[in-house]
């Protein structure tokens, strides 16, 4: 089967089926594993890391998605499961994004996905939890990441203990597990430069979320943002948007550098769009500054670099902007480094 032809079974795939979830019922290392029952997973991580005076963004996601259609077949042949992946690094210096990407089925030796604890493989990238630390190989052709992210704090249970509301439809949600504050190690290659990585100032945050019915029938997308604080408090929010650009829901959190957890309920994150870069390749218009207004103040944030886009046709079938960020507080003094994302700005989403 060609690449374009799985990637529309799983696009089509996805949300059916859809029924309200649970409450969560957590238990580790299990949930940092696969679920393969549901429509749609993944483990994403993004950073930022410093190498002597070279400032970095780097991102890594993988996919897993259920295929619907084929589950009664019996060939082994049959694309059950599908694994996609991206990686990107941002040069700050250099003013450039690197991406890559990567997709193919479950099975083979080829691609596998864990249900004991987080073990993802696409050819040869990997993402592995083993002996309380995330590793991380993502060699590519022009860049590669060769990581080591070392929890410093405690899982993070996102919404109702692990149940993040997505829409106004109780069947709208996912498992939503947060890792943020992750002590990076490791480097960087970039066009054959090695860039090893001062531990003590690169930090990470890893989102994993499974779902079987993520948007609303109306939304077009989201926005998204998980930034680590300096004092060592972690800040996640999102939106999800309508078609028309305006705000269907809206959720997020903020933990104290010593544990203290607030949940955002929906009505209580406002996201305002402030400078626009438009994509030179699509003419999609996208907001690299925002102010944003939470139970715990305002914020600003705004991107390092304003064309961090990444064109993933290839795999997920979408176009959206992730890039590293700064995070402000009310006065403007820099407060902490995260990633924003943004989905949907190219063409309307589809989950």
């Amino acid at each position: 089967m060609q690449r374009r032809e799985w990637l529309i079974l799983a696009l089509s795939s996805m949300g059916t089926g859809a029924f309200a979830l649970p409450p969560a019922d957590m238990h580790f290392p299990r949930d940092l594993g696969s679920h393969p029952d549901f429509g749609t997973e993944w483990w994403y991580i993004t950073g930022r890391a410093i190498s002597d005076r070279r400032e970095f963004g780097f991102q890594l996601t993988f996919f897993r998605s259920r295929v619907a259609a084929t589950q009664a077949m019996a060939s082994r042949f049959a694309a059950k499961q599908l694994l996609f992946a991206h990686a990107a690094i941002t040069d700050v210096q250099g003013k450039k994004l690197w991406h890559d990407q990567r997709i193919a089925r479950a099975g083979f030796g080829v691609a596998e996905a864990s249900e004991a604890d987080t073990h993802v493989r696409l050819r040869d990238w990997s993402l592995v939890h083993t002996d309380g630390l995330y590793r991380a190989q993502l060699p590519s052709t022009d860049f590669g990441l060769h990581l080591q992210l070392a929890p410093t704090q405690p899982l993070l249970l996102q919404g109702a203990q692990g149940l993040s509301r997505k829409g106004p439809q109780p069947d709208q949600a996912s498992y939503y597990i947060s890792q943020p504050q992750l002590a990076v190690s490791g480097h960087l290659m970039l066009q054959g430069q090695r860039f090893e990585i001062a531990s003590d100032t690169s930090r990470a945050w890893l989102d994993h979320e499974w779902s079987n019915a993520y948007l609303h029938p109306e939304a077009a997308g989201w926005d998204w943002l998980g930034m680590n604080l300096q004092d060592g408090s972690a800040l996640m929010a999102f939106r999800i948007r309508h078609k028309d650009g305006s705000t269907l829901w809206t959720g997020g959190s903020f933990r104290a550098a010593q544990g203290a957890l607030t949940i955002f309920q929906p009505g209580e994150v406002r996201f305002t769009p402030g400078r626009i870069w438009t994509s030179p390749a699509n003419q999609a218009r996208y907001p690299v500054e925002w102010a944003l207004d939470t139970p715990m103040g305002r914020f600003s944030v705004q991107a390092v670099l304003d064309n961090q886009e990444l064109d993933s046709r290839q795999s997920t079938g979408a176009v959206y902007w992730e890039g590293l960020s700064r995070l402000l507080d009310a006065q403007g003094r820099l407060v902490g480094h995260g990633y924003l994302e943004m989905t949907g700005y190219a063409g309307a989403l589809r989950m």
